[in-house]
């Protein structure tokens, strides 16, 4: 079993200055063999595969005018070339879009570290090429602190280490392999109805409530607005002519913004997780979700806002990886199945039932909460495709 580990890392400025240095190398490699990949092909030539392209990279080099290279680590650029190769192979394959030039500003920085030489302790990273001099003060700069303490184990194997920039703080992310985990399992399942009321309903009672409409996301949001409100204010203030200048003010409250915008997303995945997890740690035989059209939710301007908050693709997807790692079975349903519509009484199905409608009241005399007779439909569902 593999799993993905992402952990915050706390450099200091020298550090910092060097991997926004690794980044800048990356993007230039991949925007290098991406352009020698799109003339080559316009010339009428075939694919250049990544290692014609990383041997004339490496001469590229040692030319007098590309030596700032050198004192970049030749892993992060060979990655880079791999990237954009594969990326141009998957877009003739069907897999993907044609494969679009890396931005500085617009995308994130980020750089690979080669699995191998690669080292982890309890409370730090070591990175390839930070320094090159044997003196041990000097060495001490290779290896960056980890926010997190014991998180990545020190004697695994290692895949795909990757670090990158989102506008804060310096993230690393690795694959480790784990030892597959068989679960004791219980015979009952469990049936989940999302919704926007309330995050999730479960048909053994339990229910999630939305985290959207606390106290602490409220103000939050509330902070957010005053300040995008704020910095086009300034914007509008500075104006010279037709373009827009951007002061020292406006980078500080922008960074604020930044702020409270990772604030708020970390604050609904940690819900996310906190909520999969609890219901996972149940143990149960199965478990069995609606396929829900968002995108068609999403067009619904009343509630567009509301249905993007509650993140339900990020549950489902951390509903399934988790799942597997139990070993718990998760039923998908039709995306047309009337979880809410059918009386789980008498099987009736009511057309008619409005979004308003938060009561279901059935002919046969059933009266109960539309969202927990969903999630009791659900379970019925499961139970029968359940293997």
């Amino acid at each position: 079993m593999v799993k993905a580990i992402k952990v915050m890392l706390i450099p200091n400025n020298i550090q910092k200055t060097k991997m926004f240095q690794y980044a800048g190398a990356s993007r230039f490699a991949y925007n290098w063999a991406l352009a020698r990949e799109i003339e080559n092909y316009e010339k009428g030539g075939k694919f250049i595969s990544d290692a014609e392209l990383r041997k004339e990279f490496t001469k590229l080099r040692h030319s007098d005018e590309y030596t700032w290279l050198l004192s970049i680590s030749n892993n992060v650029t060979k990655q880079a070339i791999k990237d954009a190769c594969t990326a141009y192979k998957n877009f003739f394959k069907g897999l993907q879009k044609l494969p679009r030039f890396k931005s500085k500003k617009r995308l994130m920085p980020k750089f690979y570290q080669d699995n191998i030489k690669i080292q982890f302790s309890n409370t730090h990273v070591k990175f390839e090429g930070f320094s090159s001099s044997r003196k041990r003060n000097k060495q001490k700069l290779n290896w960056v602190r980890l926010a997190e303490h014991g998180r990545i184990p020190t004697d695994a194997k290692y895949m795909n280490p990757r670090i990158s920039f989102d506008g804060l703080n310096w993230w690393i992310s690795v694959c480790v392999e784990f030892p597959d985990c068989i679960e004791k399992l219980n015979d009952d399942g469990i049936g989940i109805d999302l919704g926007i009321k309330d995050l999730a309903i479960c048909s053994d009672g339990a229910k999630y409530k939305n985290i959207n409409k606390s106290q602490k996301v409220k103000k939050l949001e509330k902070q957010k607005r005053r300040l995008q409100r704020s910095i086009s204010r300034s914007y509008e203030k500075n104006k010279k002519g037709k373009s827009y200048c951007k002061t020292n003010n406006v980078i500080k409250k922008e960074k604020l913004l930044l702020k409270r915008n990772h604030r708020l997303t970390n604050i609904r995945k940690n819900y996310l997780n906190q909520t999969t997890s609890e219901i996972v740690n149940r143990k149960p035989r199965f478990i069995c979700i609606e396929d829900l059209n968002v995108s068609g939710m999403m067009k619904n301007r009343h509630l567009s806002k509301a249905v993007q908050n509650q993140g339900f693709f990020e549950f489902r997807k951390q509903l399934e990886h988790k799942c597997s790692d139990k070993g718990i079975q998760l039923i998908v349903t039709d995306r047309f199945y009337p979880s809410s519509k059918l009386c789980s009484c008498c099987g009736n199905i009511k057309k008619d039932l409005k979004l308003s409608d938060r009561i279901y009241k059935c002919d046969c005399g059933n009266v109960i909460d539309r969202d927990f007779q969903a999630s009791i439909n659900l379970k019925a569902y499961g139970e029968r495709f359940a293997s």
